[in-house]
């Protein structure tokens, strides 16, 4: 009988202890507390330059990261600003104003965590988002009401804000009235002599809160004119786009209102391959004033939409944090200009 040895498990390696802050003072030269300041971004204690510049250094050489529930014990609520992530297709504009105000938050030393809260609605969303207990929230497009804003403000939610056309009890309400960029746009193809306007609706789920403002916005620009408004839903696929456009003599439109740019580009192309004359038959103006829609032949017109500075909506939600007690404040944050363009 052959026996064969046994090989020796191989030794595993020697668990180090989780570096402290205690590991950071005694390595810098300092005292905890004057740790904590510095990590913290505590302002209310003055403290030197290099003596900062030792802790980060110190700090870094070790590995030590705060610990953040430790922090929000301490704090009485955690720097963590939650923005559930958007249930709607996101187009490039409202993408890069997300990204900007999340850079700004993280200047102001907050934490921004997106939250995915697929298949979750309203009041149910709260309650999900209020098991992280973030020191706020910045929502839109939710169906969030005032029994949610009231569950997240008792789980410990020192500001609870909302981005969008209409504003909800308790809350802070940044206003986007998206209403105007619909009644620009009508307008504008009033004034250029079109009186048989269509208007894009997408058939996408979650942008109704979008599409629905600007729908009305076009319909009070010629409320009371000669002009007719007539309703286009469209999915955004060549398919679709191909069968609205087949169908477009036998409307009679002589114009529309794209939704947006994206809409716009895709809409006109197959209008052009239908044979429909940009703008000689029927004129075309979307919204976000993309860059592609200057680099189209004929070039598009569109309504330049002017969203807050990420900055600016940033130390909006620290003020709003800071001050738990403050009554609600609504501010209007979102402007629109038509750019007019050869197509329309």
């Amino acid at each position: 009988m052959v026996q064969i040895p046994k090989t020796p498990a191989p030794a595993l390696p020697a668990q180090r202890s989780v570096p402290t802050s205690a590991d950071v003072a005694r390595l810098a030269g300092v005292s905890r507390a004057t740790v904590s300041y510095v990590l913290n971004n505590t302002s209310a204690v003055r403290i030197s330059e290099p003596t900062r510049r030792r802790v980060h250094e110190a700090a870094k050489e070790l590995g030590y990261v705060p610990h953040a529930a430790a922090r929000s014990l301490r704090a009485g609520h955690s720097r963590m600003v939650l923005m559930p992530a958007p249930s709607f297709p996101v187009g490039s504009l409202y993408g890069r104003f997300l990204s900007d105000l999340q850079l700004a938050l993280g200047r102001l030393d907050y934490t921004v965590v997106q939250h995915g809260s697929v298949g979750l609605h309203g009041d149910e969303a709260a309650r999900a988002w209020a098991e992280l207990r973030p020191a706020a929230v910045l929502f839109s497009g939710s169906g969030l009401g005032p029994k949610g804003v009231t569950v997240l403000k008792r789980s410990g939610a020192r500001a609870v804000v909302s981005l969008g056309p209409e504003s909800v009890e308790g809350a802070h309400a940044l206003l986007m009235d998206y209403e105007a960029v619909g009644y620009r746009a009508g307008r504008h193809l009033h004034d250029r002599g079109r009186r048989r306007v269509g208007v894009v609706v997408p058939e996408e789920d979650g942008l109704e809160s979008f599409s629905a403002p600007r729908l009305e916005g076009v319909r009070r620009a010629l409320r009371g004119t000669d002009a007719t408004v007539t309703e286009l839903p469209l999915a955004y696929d060549e398919q679709s786009a191909v069968r609205l456009a087949r169908s477009w003599r036998d409307r009679g439109l002589d114009a529309v209102f794209a939704y947006n740019d994206e809409y716009a580009m895709l809409l006109m192309r197959a209008l052009q391959d239908e044979g429909v004359r940009v703008p000689a038959d029927t004129a075309v103006i979307g919204a976000d004033d993309l860059m592609l829609g200057r680099l189209l032949r004929p070039r598009l017109s569109t309504v330049h939409i002017e969203l807050p500075s990420g900055r600016d909506l940033a130390e909006l939600v620290d003020h709003a944090v800071r001050n738990p007690g403050a009554a609600p404040q609504t501010h209007k944050v979102l402007g629109a200009t038509v750019v007019h363009r050869e197509s329309s």
